[in-house]
């Protein structure tokens, strides 16, 4: 009676709530014990996404930091994703190392991925601990404790291209009262915006919680004057499909390439073809009159005279006509 009871509590209990009595029945065996729940709670808990639990800053403390770089599943996903988004950077060939920006750059396992490929790097995160393990494994590239949702203090056009992994989604979360995901957003990609190079790229591999989180992501990149698209690897297949947010600095072409690697497409039967779904959109330009144009339009008498009736037919307090209405000043007043 009593486990019919409590099971009926847990579900009519909110997601928080239900969140928060977990984890506080996690770290009392008796409880767990008499309500023979543990198993269901811990699953619930470790399936979880961890921008849920708690802010990145807190989640990845030390002891997270090091079993995350110690999981050598974890490495290997991270050094394919890297190596996935270093594909669709589409750097020129030409032997020249590029000056490359890791957002999230967490313990610099992706990083490792970068310099793999002959290219210099600078990784940024928010969590210390996380950066205090790339310290301590000796990475390449140069670190920097930041918030990516304040902004990125990067000089303009230095950077030759992006690449983050599993970050941004972070930034949809509100984890404190000031926090707005929009402007924090809208922070991230203007900052990134112009201290990315002409014609670079920036690609992020993301876990969008929802259709929401996936279309205010994508707006706020193009709002910042980005252009591109979201690019999905075996779009069929429930455990390959992954996410990349392809973004151009500048001119963008008409469509992002497709290529898929076809290595692996026997784990998975709905990956067999192993295609990619490509979204492409494009920000449309603003167009930009000319002064020519401006000054062969003008706006004379006749215009001023018609809105001011306009004005007056909407009730509001207009000025009377009069013989200087419109007149046009000289160039010395």
């Amino acid at each position: 009676e009593i486990q019919r009871r409590s099971f009926l509590v847990l579900l009519l209990l909110p997601s928080a709530a239900f969140l928060s009595l977990s984890l506080s029945l996690t770290n009392s065996v008796p409880v767990l014990q008499s309500f023979r729940i543990g198993t269901a709670l811990k699953r619930f808990i470790m399936s979880s996404r961890p921008e849920l639990l708690a802010p990145p800053e807190i989640f990845y403390d030390e002891s997270e930091a090091r079993k995350y770089t110690s999981s050598s599943r974890i490495v290997q996903i991270q050094a394919e994703l890297s190596e996935r988004a270093l594909e669709l950077l589409a750097l020129p060939e030409d032997g020249v190392p590029r000056f490359l920006l890791d957002i999230g750059c967490g313990s610099g396992l992706s990083g490792e991925t970068i310099s793999e490929n002959g290219h210099q790097w600078i990784g940024l995160d928010i969590s210390a601990s996380m950066l205090n393990v790339a310290v301590e494994r000796e990475v390449e590239g140069d670190l920097l404790l930041s918030d990516m949702g304040q902004g990125l203090g990067l000089r303009a056009g230095v950077i030759d291209g992006a690449i983050s992994i599993s970050a941004v989604q972070w930034l949809c979360n509100a984890d404190k009262s000031s926090h707005e995901p929009r402007l924090r957003l809208k922070a991230f990609f203007g900052s990134l915006y112009r201290c990315l190079s002409r014609g670079a790229r920036a690609v992020f591999q993301v876990y969008p919680e929802n259709l929401a989180q996936r279309e205010l992501i994508l707006k706020q990149a193009l709002q910042a004057g980005f252009g591109g698209g979201l690019v999905v690897d075996y779009p069929h297949s429930t455990k390959k499909k992954k996410e990349f947010l392809v973004l151009t600095c500048g001119s963008v072409p008409t469509s992002i390439e497709d290529s898929c690697s076809e290595d692996d497409d026997s784990e998975d039967d709905d990956s067999e073809d192993g295609k990619i779904g490509v979204s492409d959109r494009n920000r449309p330009r603003k167009r930009q009159r000319t002064n020519e144009k401006r000054k062969g339009k003008g706006k004379g008498r006749e215009w001023v005279l018609k809105k001011k009736e306009q004005s007056r037919r909407k009730g509001n307090d207009v000025p009377h006509d009069s013989k200087y209405t419109a007149r046009k000043r000289k160039s010395r007043f």
